[in-house]
């Protein structure tokens, strides 16, 4: 760990100031101000949907200006965003906080690089250490996120409405931490330079494959039930500090494994670590169908986040094994668009179906995404003997 990866996992935890506050505000503001119940979570879908469409553009702008630029721009958006989304709660306009949200998806496409950021400042054979302590910066998040929407939503005489402002304070501190980091300098890609190889050659690769299908699946089912959580404690008679102290444990079982994760990666290969991951997200469903009582909620989320960071680790460290330096950009760009246009139908589908066929049926749901990618894991195992 040296001082520009100290720096980077700030900001990391910073990224996952605002991203944990969206999730547990954004469906309820949603179903304040939404015309159906139904469309509660469009405010959380718009938020990865958003991220889905910056994707290419990110990579882009990554390609030409280098990696601080492009991540001061997404904070740039976020703060912008942040304001936007408090005027919409303060105006009460729904489909001007959905847009909003979509905007701040370009923040979301910025800071979902920070993982891959995190391999390039560490020393060669050192990389998935790396990434796992950069992810592991989301345990501010993890305290901060809930917490500082339970102290700050009732602030204003509209609720939520302080909370969004505050998003754009954290925005502004994450700006000032991010103009102190020292990226290596960008690769130049002169006219007669190798250009790697095409985005199709580089996707057919069976460890590109179950990385994407790794991190599509860790972010989607994670969505899925998350998203999910404040709408049906509200259902269950829950207040919404119950809400906030549970989604607090959640993103803590998300991110304090990564002090770990990777030399658990290290010690017992990355497949093994993955599929480590979909047994406990299994043992998440189960629980959840258990019951709905706090403990149930409680635990089923802190093993939906350990779960989360055991397959998504491992997924972000196996991807790093399907792609070239000069490679990275298109291969990171389309990871990351897989795992947003995912994570948008479970955001979308989430409301929908927690407040048209329950709780029960949500956790129903996750369970063939879950088998799919177990079989993938299997499938890789077999075609790469070796550990990986």
């Amino acid at each position: 760990m040296n001082l520009q990866l100290l720096l980077l996992t700030l900001c990391q935890g910073l990224f996952l100031v605002n991203n944990v506050t969206f999730i547990a505000i954004n469906g309820l503001v949603g179903l304040q101000l939404a015309p159906f119940g139904w469309m509660a979570t469009l405010p959380v879908m718009g938020y990865v949907v958003g991220g889905a469409i910056a994707a290419p553009l990110v990579a882009r702008t990554q390609t030409r200006y280098g990696r601080r630029a492009s991540f001061q721009i997404g904070l740039a958006v976020a703060l912008g965003s942040a304001l936007l989304a408090a005027w919409a709660a303060q105006t009460r306009q729904f489909w001007l906080l959905t847009l909003a949200t979509v905007i701040a998806g370009y923040y979301n496409a910025n800071g979902q690089l920070y993982r891959f950021a995190a391999a390039e400042l560490a020393r060669p054979g050192w990389q998935e250490k790396a990434v796992s302590l950069v992810l592991a910066g989301g345990l501010l998040g993890a305290v901060v996120g809930p917490n500082m929407a339970a102290w700050t939503r009732a602030l204003l005489p509209t609720p939520f409405v302080a909370v969004y402002l505050t998003l754009a304070v954290v925005a502004l501190i994450a700006m000032g931490v991010m103009a102190l980091v020292r990226f290596p300098p960008a690769l130049v890609h002169e006219k007669h330079a190798p250009q790697g190889r095409s985005l199709g050659e580089i996707m057919r690769q069976p460890v590109f494959i179950v990385a994407t299908l790794g991190a599509a699946i860790g972010y989607g089912v994670m969505n899925l039930l998350m998203a999910a959580t404040p709408l049906a404690m509200q259902v269950c008679g829950f207040e919404f500090g119950a809400t906030a102290s549970v989604l607090q444990w959640h993103v803590i079982g998300m991110y304090l494994p990564g002090f770990f994760t990777g030399h658990l990666i290290r010690r017992f290969g990355t497949l093994s670590i993955m599929g480590v991951g979909v047994l406990l997200n299994v043992l998440c469903v189960a629980i959840a169908l258990s019951g709905v009582e706090l403990q149930h909620f409680m635990s089923a989320l802190i093993l939906l986040g350990v779960g989360w960071n055991f397959l998504f680790t491992g997924a972000t460290a196996l991807a790093l094994q399907a792609y070239r330096p000069e490679e990275k950009d298109r291969a990171q760009a389309a990871i990351n668009f897989c795992v947003f246009a995912t994570m948008a139908i479970t955001s979308f589908s989430s409301g929908a179906l927690v407040t048209t066929q329950g709780w029960n049926w949500l956790n129903y749901g996750s369970m063939p995404a879950l088998v799919l990618m177990a079989a993938a894991l299997v499938w890789l195992k077999v075609r790469r003997p070796l550990p990986v």
